[in-house]
């Protein structure tokens, strides 16, 4: 047991969950995970985007507690400066933190049409035009940065702040056959088989909590 925590909930479907535990194992951090049930009827909200998470990710450390993803980020990036969640230089964090503000507060056709469910595949999944308006605006993202900064991660080559944000994306577009170029194709199979992702996918597939809401064929 360590004196840091970081409560999340279910492994297959939370988004913010995933980010959080994502940028806590990017920084080096040691914690212990609390799980929420996803019976919980306030758990159950948020996983069915019903209203926004005010219980995960949370960290709790040194006495600290940090809810919000990207409070969390910026916690992080303060009390381990040499795990380099922010790019060094100072336009490039500036950009960063951008494209990661734009995805917490964003993006809600996507959230809704291709929710994260890591148990379920969909090829040929219809993609109506509010949801491909918000893919079309993050595969614009991703190519800046790739212009940008010479990949293969957004900022360069290691993952940063943003690659946390967006790696819940890179699930859904996998989840949900959404068909990419070949440089965001690479992207999303870049952090999808990052050995973090493979860690919560392995964990994801063995939770016993389902949701049906979010289990029905499409």
């Amino acid at each position: 047991m360590t004196s840091t925590t970081l409560t999340i909930s279910s492994k297959t479907y939370s988004s913010w969950s995933l980010r959080g535990w994502l940028l806590c194992k990017m920084a080096g951090l040691e914690f212990d995970e609390r799980v929420l049930s996803a019976d919980d009827p306030s758990t159950r909200a948020e996983l069915l985007l019903l209203s926004p998470s005010f219980l995960v990710p949370c960290l709790e450390h040194d006495g600290t507690s940090v809810w919000d993803t990207l409070a969390i980020a910026e916690y992080l990036a303060e009390i381990k400066p040499k795990a380099g969640l922010l790019p060094k230089d100072r336009a490039a964090r500036a950009h960063c933190r951008a494209i990661s503000g734009e995805m917490h507060s964003g993006f809600a056709n996507l959230r809704s049409a291709l929710p994260m469910n890591l148990k379920a595949t969909h090829p040929g999944f219809k993609v109506w035009a509010g949801a491909q308006a918000d893919i079309d605006r993050v595969v614009s993202i991703w190519k800046g940065c790739f212009i940008a900064y010479g990949g293969p991660y957004l900022f360069g080559a290691k993952p940063v702040v943003a690659d946390a944000m967006y790696a819940p994306v890179c699930t859904r577009f996998d989840t949900y056959d959404v068909k990419l170029d070949r440089d965001c194709a690479d992207y999303r199979d870049l952090m999808l088989h990052h050995p973090f992702m493979q860690e919560w996918r392995k964990a994801a597939q063995s939770e016993e909590d389902e949701l049906e809401e979010l289990d029905v064929e499409f």
